[in-house]
């Protein structure tokens, strides 16, 4: 479940580094939360996995959701 609000936001930041010519540092963070639902997602679907897939799926929101409320929270903060 959160690999499917994770993925679309995911993409969009990906494609906003990539339009600016780099990824910096920026890059490393999405690479790291790419690999972590690949992880989330990938087989075997066994239940011993299960806690290690929810991990990876939770920890890959929180690392692309990060940046997003970042933003939000000093929009919310300037004045108007």
């Amino acid at each position: 479940m959160a690999s499917a609000l994770g993925l679309p936001v995911l993409a969009l930041e990906y494609s906003a580094i990539r339009a600016q010519a780099g990824m910096g540092q920026y890059g490393a963070v999405l690479y790291w939360a790419l690999a972590l639902y690949a992880v989330a997602w990938a087989p075997p679907h066994r239940r011993s996995f299960r806690t290690l897939r929810i991990l990876a799926s939770g920890a890959a929101l929180t690392i692309t959701l990060m940046p997003v409320t970042l933003l939000l929270l000093l929009g919310a903060m300037l004045p108007g």
